[in-house]
């Protein structure tokens, strides 16, 4: 389980280090072209829903178990659509590769 850390002082949201390696391409590209994104996180236990948003001024960190897993494309692109839209950021689910 990897931790995204935003803010200063920081507050943890603990995320998947799959979902969490994918989010993080997702915000760094947004950050590196000078654009914000709004981004909602729900926790799993309690079903409890968080919305931050985050600019370039603000203080990131990813933190992970484990090395840095394959990267889904698709899923990749489907988290750019999320970021891009009107709702912001959110975590969808990973789909499947295709087979050849």
């Amino acid at each position: 389980m990897g931790i995204l850390h935003y803010g200063s002082p920081s507050t943890e949201f603990p995320i998947d280090d799959r979902a969490l390696a994918h989010l993080e391409l997702v915000i760094l590209a947004k950050l590196r072209r000078q654009e914000s994104v709004a981004f909602a996180v729900v926790d799993d236990v309690t079903g409890r829903r968080q919305a931050m948003w985050i600019s370039p001024a603000a203080d990131v960190r990813f933190e992970y178990e484990g090395p840095m897993p394959e990267i889904n494309r698709l899923w990749l692109q489907e988290l750019v659509e999320t970021a891009n839209s009107p709702g912001g950021l959110k975590i969808v689910p990973e789909p499947s590769l295709p087979t050849a």
